[in-house]
């Protein structure tokens, strides 16, 4: 069943997916920007703080994961950009993306344990 508390975490996660769309519209950058800005993780900090309080293993769990996470992310990001730079399509280019992100991010929970 949904408690209130999930339906603010939805309509609050929604509200920021909805402005970057919005924002992308007209400036693309600043778009791109806040998408992967620390707005979302602070939202999950807080999430998982309020879900879990006092539990600083589980946070310092997460901020590592994110830390460490940078790169298959990064990677993500470099493929599109290339692949939208020589004009391939946007299905492609996203499984590309997916995929270096996929193989980077085994490689990521591979290294963290």
């Amino acid at each position: 069943m949904f408690t209130i508390r999930f339906i603010i975490k939805l309509l609050i996660s929604l509200f920021v997916i909805t402005l970057c769309t919005g924002i992308g519209k007209k400036v693309p950058s600043l778009a791109g920007l806040i998408a992967v800005m620390p707005l979302t993780g602070l939202i999950v900090l807080i999430w998982l703080y309020l879900d879990n309080p006092d539990d600083y293993s589980l946070m310092a769990s997460y901020t590592k994961g994110a830390l460490f996470g940078i790169l298959p992310t990064l990677l993500f990001f470099l493929t599109c950009f290339i692949c939208f730079k020589k004009h391939v399509s946007m299905m492609i280019a996203l499984c590309a993306g997916f995929a270096v992100w996929l193989i980077t991010a085994f490689i990521h929970q591979w290294l963290l344990k």
